[in-house]
């Protein structure tokens, strides 16, 4: 988790200095979703993401430099230079390049669960996605078929209560979102996104449950979003009040407290492994600006023409 914090943060500020193109949508305060999600998963097993992926790609095991590379539009980068940010992704490591458009993802989630029910495959498909796009004619279009088919496939709603800028409350009645999977006769699920365990807990009962061939789960994981909703946005429509209590509930810090309380780790070793995080990343980003650009004969290398 303090991995994508940091490396969050330090792009944060490439593009605010003008040397990465392109914008950004960070994590921040999110982590625990993509990582307690992505370590219930078993090689073989896909994510798809959305216009904020950063996390859950260093949670499947992306690495810093061909996710740095990526975002500095190189083609040493994990999708030759095309992707950018919000397309991120490498099949190898089970994440299908991201899907920016909100919502869209669900679809193509359900779509790879059906391959793999298909043929026989012992593998399960995940997708995250945002509190918006559970208002997307996608997300029940996709989830209805996964219901249905009984597909091997999680359903991660990552809900910040900000759809942008509009608060939860202007797009839903609903107490909780996971309420809607009734209506598909599915379990839904509602947690603490910001305890990192519990959402371990969940994903790996979702996950072995969709294994097994009980089809899928809608998981609602609670969290704020601890910044604007892209690099250009301060924020401003979140209540000072409401944010300060989410930085004091934020997951890296409760789950740093934890580790220490319960002798797993001393403070000096938080602060090595946070030393050793920003050595790498830095290191990312020298190679990075090093790295050559893709020329303009690659522009159709790759693709489906």
């Amino acid at each position: 988790m303090t991995l994508i914090r940091q490396f969050e943060e330090r792009v944060k500020y490439l593009f605010l200095e003008g040397v990465m193109p392109g914008t950004i949508h960070q994590y921040n305060g999110q982590e625990a979703i993509a990582v307690g999600v992505c370590s219930a998963l078993q090689a073989g097993d896909m994510i798809t993401s959305t216009h904020r992926p950063h996390g859950h790609a260093l949670a499947r095991g992306l690495s810093v430099e061909s996710l740095m590379h990526e975002l500095f539009g190189k083609t040493t980068g994990c999708c030759r230079g095309k992707g950018g940010s919000m397309h991120i992704g490498d099949l190898e490591k089970g994440m299908v390049p991201a899907i920016a458009i909100v919502g869209a993802n669900v679809p193509i989630a359900t779509g790879m669960a059906l391959a793999f029910k298909m043929k026989k495959e012992p593998r399960v498909a995940v997708s995250f996605m945002g509190d918006g796009g559970v208002n997307e004619g996608q997300f029940h279009e996709g989830i209805n078929m996964g219901a249905v088919w009984s597909l091997p496939v999680v359903y991660v709603i990552e809900n910040n209560l900000y759809s942008a800028s509009t608060p939860i409350s202007d797009m839903v009645k609903v107490k909780k979102l996971s309420d809607r999977a009734a209506a598909y006769g599915i379990p839904g699920v509602t947690i603490d996104g910001n305890d990192v365990l519990q959402v371990l807990e969940a994903a790996q009962e979702a996950v072995e449950r969709a294994r097994r061939g009980e089809g899928p789960t809608l998981l609602e994981c609670m969290t704020y979003r601890i910044t604007g909703h892209s690099r250009r946005d301060p924020g401003n429509y979140q209540p000072e009040e409401e944010r300060k209590k989410a930085v004091e509930n934020e997951p890296i810090r409760r789950f740093a407290s934890y580790l220490v309380s319960q002798g797993v780790a001393s403070e000096a070793q938080l602060e090595s492994l946070r030393q050793e995080n920003e050595a790498e990343i830095e290191q990312a980003v020298k190679s990075a600006m090093a790295a050559p650009a893709p020329a303009p004969e690659d522009a159709l290398k790759g693709l489906y023409v």
